[in-house]
């Protein structure tokens, strides 16, 4: 499965991890996707959306 938000399209984001004497080694911050049933077109179908695109959908009370 691939780490991408369904709705919002946000995918993972790549840095430097930084020790304490800072040295960089790469390192990726994934989204936290969390799974959801959603009814598209009248039908129920699981999607993988982040969580910040879940509270902005529950906020506007879309799901």
């Amino acid at each position: 499965m691939s780490k991408v938000c369904a709705i919002t399209g946000k995918g993972p984001l790549s840095g430097n991890k930084r020790s304490h004497s800072l040295r960089a080694t790469r390192r990726k911050w994934n989204v936290n996707l969390q799974t959801v049933k959603v009814v598209v077109d009248g039908k129920p179908q699981k999607i993988r959306i982040s969580a910040r695109a879940l509270k902005t959908l529950k906020a506007k009370n879309a799901i």
